[in-house]
């Protein structure tokens, strides 16, 4: 029916361990999409998070405390965590009620950082199960903290931890390295950018952990598991400084393409541009407008590429 609401919805499930910048990321890319023309909900599915600093659409506390859970079970927070996420999954109607009238929005779920929910415990993974049974089409975006690049041993733990994130919650995935901008105050790292990014050679981490006292005994072990990620060839990254404009644009980029909602009609996207998006090898493809509220400077875009009815065809460089 013309005029009808779209009854397809998009959006992002933000997980990660603690301390990742996934609040900071749903503040900022919050900001963006609205400066796109985009209607945004973002909704806490952390009970934990206190002080939000976002204009919250809906917030699981109000379902479920994580410190009355505590209090009333005698459980840690970690253990309070679990229970959250498990009473929510047996109470998604409560879920769907407060989502219902939203259709139309954008949405952002800030995801708890408990490592577990995301890599064997089910109770989230049905949730977006659950989601996707409504027509809700996420993709999972998955921060960790760009700081691990520079100690081999926990890149290759953190590359581990993303490949068992990304079979386990079985969404559309992008990993990004967060905190960019704090890179170089972490030291200097043993390689280029684009070595971490793209998950290249691993038996050069293995050559630098090799020099180690403690791990030159456990070299068979690290041998085994980047083997293991090399074999599944799944892992990459994207690197996000949340405070960069271009940043997050190649970030939603990512995102969109991996949900689908680039091949949307919400934006009126002409084929070319659809056509450069499925190409991919030789075109990036954003349907950002030339022209954003509080961005300045005639005729230009934010990324290099040509203006084709309010899409931008980036090139990629070899």
């Amino acid at each position: 029916m013309a005029g009808a609401a779209p009854t397809t919805a998009f959006g992002q499930a933000v997980i990660g361990p603690p301390g990742s910048g996934k609040t900071t990321y749903c503040l900022g890319m919050s900001e963006f999409l609205r400066a796109l023309g985009r209607r945004v909900a973002v909704v806490n599915l952390d009970p934990a998070n206190e002080g939000l600093p976002y204009e919250c659409a809906v917030d699981v506390g109000e379902l479920v405390g994580l410190g009355d859970v505590m209090d009333a079970l005698r459980l840690g927070p970690n253990g309070g965590l679990l229970y959250c996420m498990e009473y929510l999954e047996a109470n998604l109607d409560w879920l769907r009620a407060k989502l219902d009238p939203l259709r139309g929005h954008y949405f952002l779920f800030d995801c708890p950082g408990q490592v577990e929910l995301c890599t064997h415990h089910g109770a989230l993974r049905s949730i977006f199960s659950q989601m996707a049974q409504w027509d809700l089409r996420l993709t999972a975006v998955h921060l960790v903290d760009s700081h691990y690049c520079t100690d081999p041993a926990k890149f290759i733990s953190v590359l581990c931890t993303s490949l068992a994130t990304m079979l386990h919650v079985e969404l559309p995935h992008v990993n990004l390295l967060s905190k960019m901008d704090l890179i170089e105050h972490y030291g200097k790292l043993a390689f280029n950018l684009d070595y971490y990014t793209e998950v290249l050679d691993l038996s050069y981490l293995l050559d630098h952990l090799a020099s180690d006292p403690f791990f030159c005994h456990y070299r068979q072990l690290n041998e085994k598991l980047v083997q293991l990620i090399e074999d599944y060839s799944l892992v990459s990254f994207i690197p996000l400084n949340i405070q960069d404009k271009e940043s997050i644009q190649r970030v939603l980029q990512a995102v969109d393409k991996a949900n689908g909602y680039c091949f949307g009609a919400q934006e009126q996207r002409s084929l070319e541009a659809m056509m450069s998006a499925a190409m991919g090898t030789d075109f990036h493809f954003s349907s950002y407008p030339c022209h954003l509220p509080g961005y300045s400077g005639e005729g230009e875009t934010w990324g290099s590429g040509m203006a084709t009815g309010g899409a931008v065809i980036v090139p990629v460089d070899d």
